[in-house]
């Protein structure tokens, strides 16, 4: 999709490469408009940086191509964040006096803004009549948060999140071959305590789970998120729990499996806990430690081995990490032999050799089924974007 960002002259605007890199990231083809003023909060170079297209916010140049129509017919979807009082103001009253404007008038593309200001000012009789006149001619408003302000002062009026301005903008647009799907996503690593302060945990950072939520949220899925160990923020589309052990995420899994359609589990979960771990601190003594470790439960092959005759057992995909380096087998050996293995749908299995992968912005997986095998490299939301393609596929 072809998605136009404005930005206009706010303190706010330097959030607005996140809001590019996140369309960016979903494979849509972002183009930027700046205001003049916008140019004084963040440069020219970086937006084109992020957004890997040219910036030239100038009404007045490239004349003949007729610049402002061109923009406005290309357009499938135009988002303005942050939109400032002013702006808003201009935009309700019809005023047409630099290119972003020009564009949004003679602009047929869904129109979504998102408004950054102080306190006062959103609360002003004149910006909410603004606000309810772009309101009526179907313009999308996504509401300001509330928070610290710019200065000493806190309250409404604090532009909405990056990740929310994103999501909320694709919601209704763009592929949305989840909808009506619940889309259950297991993320993150496990610990299992040794004492009060000590755990056998691992080295997952969960970044890929939290890529596959948000993706699958942008194309119409209800999500539920199991987070283990592993930050991740709650929104309107989102259901989030948190768990730390592997007893935790058997206890959650056992009332969410089975109202989920597509469970995906990137999540590393432990071979291993302690026999008996100790309530206290265990303090160092003049003889060595011995931890006795027993095996964990293999939860995927325990769920998809009890919900196998069941109607409604979800499409299931697994994670497989691969240290090349140090094992006989080949990446595709190791994957179809943990497909075979758990009785899963699919696997999605990665190179951890020298602890690539891990706490990583980029991936490189080989994603496969009994029908098919594709590769997949970039970043985790592209790799997650080439999973959920993966899926979709093998469910229609």
């Amino acid at each position: 999709m072809r998605i136009l960002v404005g930005i206009t002259g706010g303190i706010a605007a330097y959030k607005a490469p996140a809001i590019i890199r996140g369309f960016s990231e979903l494979g849509h083809d972002v183009k930027v408009l700046p205001t003049q003023n916008a140019l004084r909060f963040i440069g020219a170079s970086t937006l084109e940086a992020i957004s890997h297209n040219a910036v030239d916010p100038d009404l007045f140049s490239d004349v003949e191509s007729v610049k402002h129509i061109a923009l406005a017919q290309e357009a499938d979807l135009i988002v303005v964040a942050p939109a400032t009082a002013a702006f808003i103001a201009r935009y309700s009253a019809g005023l047409a006096d630099d290119l972003l404007l020009n564009v949004l008038l003679a602009t047929k593309a869904r129109v979504v803004i998102a408004p950054a200001m102080h306190t006062e000012m959103w609360e002003h009789p004149a910006t909410k009549q603004n606000i309810e006149t772009l309101r009526a001619r179907g313009v999308q408003i996504i509401e300001p948060g509330i928070g610290r302000l710019t200065g000493s002062d806190s309250g409404v009026g604090r532009l909405a999140e990056p990740e929310d301005i994103v999501s909320e903008s694709l919601r209704g647009t763009g592929i949305r071959d989840y909808e009506g799907k619940t889309v259950l996503v297991v993320t993150g690593g496990t610990r299992e305590p040794i004492d009060s302060v000590r755990y056998i945990g691992n080295r997952s950072s969960g970044k890929q789970g939290l890529a596959l939520a948000d993706v699958a949220q942008a194309r119409g899925a209800f999500v539920k998120l199991i987070g283990i160990n592993c930050k991740s923020e709650s929104s309107s589309m989102r259901e989030v729990k948190h768990a730390e052990t592997v007893a935790d995420v058997q206890a959650i899994l056992s009332s969410d499996w089975s109202s989920a359609d597509v469970v995906l589990m990137p999540a590393a979960i432990g071979d291993f806990r302690v026999l008996e771990s100790n309530p206290g601190k265990i303090h160092r003594g003049e003889n060595d430690l011995t931890l006795q470790l027993i095996a964990n439960p293999d939860l995927l092959a325990e769920y998809t081995s009890r919900f196998e005759s069941s109607t409604t057992r979800p499409y299931v995909v697994g994670f497989s990490a691969h240290a090349t380096n140090y094992e006989t087998s080949s990446l595709a050996e190791s994957a179809q032999e943990k497909l075979a293995k758990k009785g899963i749908d699919a696997i999605v299995a990665n190179d951890i050799s020298d602890g690539q992968v891990f706490d990583s912005d980029s991936n490189s997986v080989l994603i496969m089924s009994s029908k098919q095998s594709i590769p997949a490299k970039g970043s985790k939301q592209e790799v997650a974007g080439a999973i959920l393609n993966f899926v979709s596929s093998e469910l229609s």
